[in-house]
Parts: structure tokens; sequence; C-alpha cells
């Protein structure tokens, strides 16, 4: 046989091994199909998995159970800022769901914001805050003072107001306003708006047409960056107790969850026009200095008794200091805040610690001797709020001063004059003391607070009588001391994050002051009994995230 054909039956051409190279080839192609197969369907079963997930994600976000809202229904979470509405507990920051980050759902399956009132402007966000109150108080006495309570002047039992029952009803104290957030060259800015209705009110308010008052609460700008914080604006008194760190905004602030509008007797507090820094070493350390508006005040509002001039100098010092009357008293200098507050763990439970300082200073002139007279004074204020276990807290407020008595709602004055035109400082000091507890959508509270009010007495040279403040012969309202004992209950009725949320919220509390002298015959001290019934309305929506807190 020629050797080209023996080669090339040798290289396979005969039909049987053909077949079966064809063959191997088909089970292998069939073996990698199989696989692929395989691989798909494994693809397929993660996807899926994973669109349950995010279904899962989206329910909880857009359709919280009933056992989720029944223990988030009354907290009121850091960022949450509703306006200076009266504060639930706040959650504890170890165990707050709050503070779990939350799956993002997938922008093509999400249609509801978290906050549907916010409105995108740029990099900004104008985020509506404010609720509506429908208030009814009740006292068994008249004091005559609105749904806000003049602690100073509660009628004593021998007076025709003292025997008569007070009833009123009001929407004064519906909130409005926003809050603009921004982030501007790395640094958090916050614009921050509130009003409401308890401003100066014409004689014949009630008769007709009840048309409240519109008046600024607050009015600040704040901006964050590298752990400073820089405020100017009308803003809390730094003096005013702080639940959480240094800050500004209302859900930090303490001023208990009274409903009355004058708040709780002792509480230290106000709002005025201020600069403030404040720094930020850490998340549980905060210091602030702040520099605010001042004023030489003598008593006189709130319902409290003002101090008694000397005759000879009554005329010319009128007008250099205020009986809860004038505004163009000609002060020396701002008052200076100084704050430290600490928020460290504490055994299972999250402690607030603050201590302040104030700095305080009065000038007058006496025309008859064409002498300049000034002093300093001063207070300071140590509070603590403890949470032993979630969402029960336990506190104490202490503040005591020499000068310092504008800062307890203007019901101590800060100084009296004595004979020769110098000015003469007055001691004033408060507690309160009490608990917050929050179980489900319902929180209860109470609280006593008392302050004291030193007597302070000079002789009027031109008359040889005793003037000042709590000497004999002083009006009722020379307060030694007023004490106040209140519980809260509130109630969530109703709660949705695209909707808002319903509470009822009531208050009860008996009040009692002492003054420093009555006349022989006369009840020694006054009396009340206060009830407040409130339903309110609160706007959804809460601060956008990544704003100031």
């Amino acid at each position: 046989m020629p050797l080209g054909v023996c080669l090339y039956f040798r290289a396979g051409s005969f039909p049987g091994a053909a077949h079966r190279a064809a063959a191997g080839a088909q089970r292998r192609g069939s073996t990698r199909t199989e696989a692929q197969l395989a691989a798909q369907q494994e693809q397929l079963r993660n996807l899926t998995k994973t669109i349950q997930q995010q279904q899962q994600a989206i329910e909880k976000l857009t359709v919280p159970s009933e056992t989720k809202q029944a223990e988030n229904d009354t907290a009121l979470p850091p960022g949450n800022q509703v306006a200076s509405t009266t504060p639930m507990v706040p959650p504890d920051p170890a165990d707050s769901d709050s503070q779990k980050p939350v799956p993002a759902a997938p922008a093509a399956q999400s249609t509801t914001p978290v906050s549907p009132l916010q409105l995108k402007i740029g990099n900004a966000t104008l985020t509506p805050v404010g609720f509506m109150d429908m208030t009814a108080v009740f006292r068994s006495t008249n004091v005559g003072s609105g749904i806000g309570t003049n602690f100073g002047s509660i009628p004593l039992s021998n007076t025709t107001q003292g025997k008569l029952t007070e009833t009123r009803f009001s929407a004064q104290n519906s909130r409005v306003g926003f809050r603009f957030d921004s982030d501007t060259h790395g640094a958090k800015v916050l614009g921050y708006l509130e009003a409401d209705f308890l401003g100066n009110a014409p004689s014949n308010l009630v008769v007709g047409s009840n048309s409240d008052t519109l008046r600024m609460r607050l009015y600040y700008l704040d901006v964050q960056k590298n752990g400073w914080e820089f405020l100017g604006g009308q803003s809390w008194s730094m003096l005013t107790p702080g639940r959480k760190g240094i800050s500004p905004l209302p859900g930090n602030i303490f001023y208990s969850q009274n409903m009355d509008t004058n708040y709780q007797v002792g509480l230290v507090w106000s709002r005025d026009p201020q600069f403030r820094v404040v720094y930020h070493p850490s998340d549980t350390v905060a210091m602030g200095l702040s520099l605010e508006n001042p004023e030489q005040y003598i008593g006189g509002s709130s319902g409290a008794g003002a101090t008694t001039l000397p005759s000879g100098l009554a005329s010319a010092y009128g007008s250099q200091l205020d009986s809860g009357s004038s505004s163009s008293t000609p002060n020396m200098s701002p008052n200076v805040i100084g704050k430290i507050a600490l928020d460290p763990q504490f055994g299972k439970g999250n402690l607030h610690f603050e201590a302040a300082g104030l700095l305080n200073t009065f000038r007058l002139y006496n025309p008859a001797t064409l002498q300049h007279f000034s002093a300093a004074g001063g207070g300071g204020s140590v509070n603590v709020i403890y949470s032993p276990v979630k969402n029960f807290r336990l506190l104490s407020l202490n503040y005591w001063s020499d000068g310092g008595g504008r800062y307890l709602f203007g019901l101590a004055p800060d100084l009296v004059v004595r004979a020769d035109g110098s000015p003469s400082l007055v001691h004033a000091g408060s507690t309160i003391d009490g608990f917050e507890y929050q179980k489900g959508n319902s929180a209860i509270a109470a609280y006593y607070g008392g302050l004291y009010i030193g007597r302070n007495v000079v002789i009027d040279p031109a008359t040889g009588k005793l003037v000042g403040y709590g000497f004999s012969g002083s009006g009722t309202n020379n307060n030694r001391t007023i004490q106040e004992a209140t519980i809260d209950y509130t109630r969530t009725l109703w709660k949705d994050a695209k909707w808002g949320s319903i509470s009822m919220i009531m208050q009860y509390s008996y009040l009692t002051r002492d003054p420093w002298y009555v006349a022989a015959g006369i009840p020694s001290n006054a009396s009340t009994n206060m009830a407040f019934f409130d339903l309110r309305y609160t706007l959804p929506g809460s601060a956008p995230a990544g704003a100031i807190q």
C-alpha cells in the first residue's frame, strides 16, 4: 500500500473514529450548558431574596408595625425639632432606635419622602415646624393672667379674687415657624424661627374677635464646623437648663412638660438676644460662652412685687431701672454666661451634668450728688438629669444668685437702692426636682419647684421709713417663697409620619406663696389649684439628615 494512503487512514479517517469524536464534543457542550443554567438559577434565587429584603425594608419605613409604633409614638428622637413643643422623655442614646441606621429603599421604588413638608432649594432644606393647641384652664382662685400663670400674685383667700374661680379656653399657645438647614463650605448652617400668639393683646381681646397677637419666640442663626459652634439672634438663654449638651434647639432644652406657658416655679430661663460660642471637643463634652441682653431689674413682672425706692430718688432712678414696664434702662455691659456640659454613660444609664455661671453688672447715677455707682452681681447653677433605665429620668436643677433674680421668670428683683443711690443686690435661688417616665404612647412627669427671695431693707432718709424689698409694711406680693407641685400626663392618640400626630396633655398643679409681710388678721399665704387640658395637633417632619441636632 502506498505510504500516503497508509498515513491517511492512520490519521482517523475511519467512520467509527469520526462518530466518537463528535459524541465527545457534544457531551462537553452539554456539561457547560448545565453549569451555566445552574449559575443563572442561583443568581435568580439571590436576586429574589434581595428584592424581598428591600420590600421588607420599605414596609418597615412606610407602614410600621403596631408594636414598633407603640414604642415610638411619644418619643422625641434627636433631630425631630417640631418647635418648642412640650418635650417627651428623649430616648436614651445608647439604645434608641433613632440612632440606628435604616436601610435606604431603592429610589425607583420609594415614592413617599420621610419628611413630606420639606422643601429643597439647591443644597438647602426648608422645614415648617409648629403645632395647633386648644387649651382649657381651670383655677380655684381668679389669678386673671390667661393660660400663663402669674406665680407672684396668687390672690389671698380674704380678697374678692381669692373667692372666685377661673375658667378659660384659648388657642394662643399654637406655634408656627420653620428651620432652614444647609451645608456651606463644610459648615452646617441652621436658621430657626418660631412664633406663637401670646403677644401683647388689646384690652377687649376676648369680647369678640379673640385676635391674639403673633410674637417672636426664637429667631437665630447657628453655624457649626470642626467642633465649633457660633450663634447670633434670639434664643433660649444659655443659663436655661439643657437636656443634652449645650444646644439652642427646643428638644434639647429643659422647660418641663407643663402646659402652663410660664412653665414651672423655680425654672431658670429667658429667651433673649445673644451671641454665643460653643466648643465641642467630643460627643460627650461641650463648653460655651454667651453674651446676652442685660436689664437692670427691680421686680414688678409676672405679678411679683417691685422694689420700693427711697422717695428722694424715685423720680431720678425710675428711668434707670426696670420695674416690669420699661425697656430703656442704661445697662452698663452685656450679661456674661459660661457653661460646661457633660453627657457620659454612668453605670448602665445616661447622665447629663452641667454647671453654669452668670456675671452681670449694674451702673446708676445720682443727679443729686453727681455720683456714679456700680456693682457686679452673678449666680451659678448645677443641674443633673440621670436616666438609670430606658425612658425614666430623675432630675435636680439648682440655682443661686446675688443679683440674678430676673432669670427666675422675673419673680425676684436684682437689686434695691440705698439712701445714697448705690445698688444693693438681692439674694435669690431656686430648685426643681422630679422625674419623667414614658411607656408606649403615654408619658408622665412630676415636679416640685420652689424659689426663695431674700429680704433687703434700707432706710429712706426723707421719711425715716423702711424701703427696699420685704420690709415691714411692704406689699403682699413681696414674696419670700413660692412653691409649686405639678403632675403631667401626656397621651399620643394618633401618629403618622406623613400626617403628623394628635396628643392629649393634662396638668395639675398646687401653688402656694408666702409674702415677707402681711398685716394682722390677713392670711399668711396664698394658694391655688390649677388644672390644664390640651388637645394638640403637631405637624409632621423632622430635621434633614446630617443637619444640626
